[in-house]
């Protein structure tokens, strides 16, 4: 057995120590991902191998917290990919004004940038207050940022940018009051959001919604770990429900393809089928 070989079975181990201690399950993340995010760690600790570090995570619980930061996806912005929420307005909104009560589930909503997206362009729909978004992630620091709803300042420019491009119909320092080196958003966009621990990879569903995104999130997952949780979402979704994918993914190579149908082809928005043929 090659040292390649060594690294992958202790990473094995180190995954499966991970779930069987603290109910963490990464064991269908992509490799590679998962690897090059670990090596990260290590090299930040100053340690010499996997082993090494297999024996620090259980017994010591705050450099396991240090190492979920590292394995939770944190990539996000304020209306990311404008042409998204484009399609969102002229396409979805008008599906959503079809019900008298609106349940939308944000999975993998990280520090909150997408809900709060969201949240702006429901209010400006006219939405908001028939809506009810639950907002999930497995990362706890992610989830109580995006509780807080603050965000540095730095990023204001490409955020006020992205809401321009998105369609946005007032001025975006409308929906932020600006502290120092943070801004936090309006008290009215948080009001119907609930945010809550959940995990994708070992968790159940939200049932009878109207909208899932879960955008760029099944890319750091292997293909048994995407199609359980498309699957997931499928079981999530009410009859003709929207479920919103990433820009690098699809259900082309999935066992759900016959489940969905293309809404928005290029932006990666489908709508649930009553299919028979999963």
């Amino acid at each position: 057995m090659d040292d390649i070989d060594n690294q992958n079975l202790e990473l094995q181990l180190m995954l499966e120590a991970i779930h069987l201690k603290y109910g963490y399950d990464f064991r269908n993340y992509a490799k590679a991902s998962v690897k090059r995010r670990i090596q990260h760690r290590m090299t930040k600790e100053k340690m010499a191998n996997f082993s090494e570090m297999q024996h620090k995570l259980l017994y010591d619980v705050s450099f396991f917290e240090r190492l979920l930061l590292d394995l939770s996806i944190n990539v996000t912005e304020m209306f990311r990919d404008p042409t998204f929420y484009m399609a969102l307005r002229k396409f979805v909104i008008p599906e959503l004004r079809k019900h008298p009560f609106i349940k939308i589930w944000h999975a993998g909503c990280s520090t909150g940038e997408e809900v709060y997206s969201m949240a702006i362009l429901l209010k400006e729909e006219g939405l908001y207050d028939q809506t009810q978004i639950y907002a999930t992630d497995m990362n706890e620091v992610a989830l109580k940022k995006a509780k807080d709803g603050i965000f540095d300042i730095g990023k204001l420019k490409q955020y006020t940018k992205n809401y321009q491009k998105s369609g946005g119909q007032s001025a975006f320092s409308d929906y932020y009051s600006a502290h120092y080196e943070h801004v936090v958003v309006d008290k009215s966009l948080k009001k119907n959001i609930l945010f809550s621990d959940h995990n994708l990879a070992t968790d159940g569903v939200f049932g009878e919604m109207n909208l899932i995104l879960c955008r760029n999130v099944l890319i750091y997952f292997n293909r048994d770990l995407q199609n359980r949780v498309v699957g997931l979402f499928y079981d999530s979704l009410c009859p003709d429900g929207i479920l919103c994918l990433g820009s690098k993914e699809s259900l082309s190579f999935s066992k759900y393809t016959n489940a969905f149908d293309d809404v928005v082809k290029e932006e990666k928005i489908y709508r649930r089928l009553d299919s028979e043929l999963i």
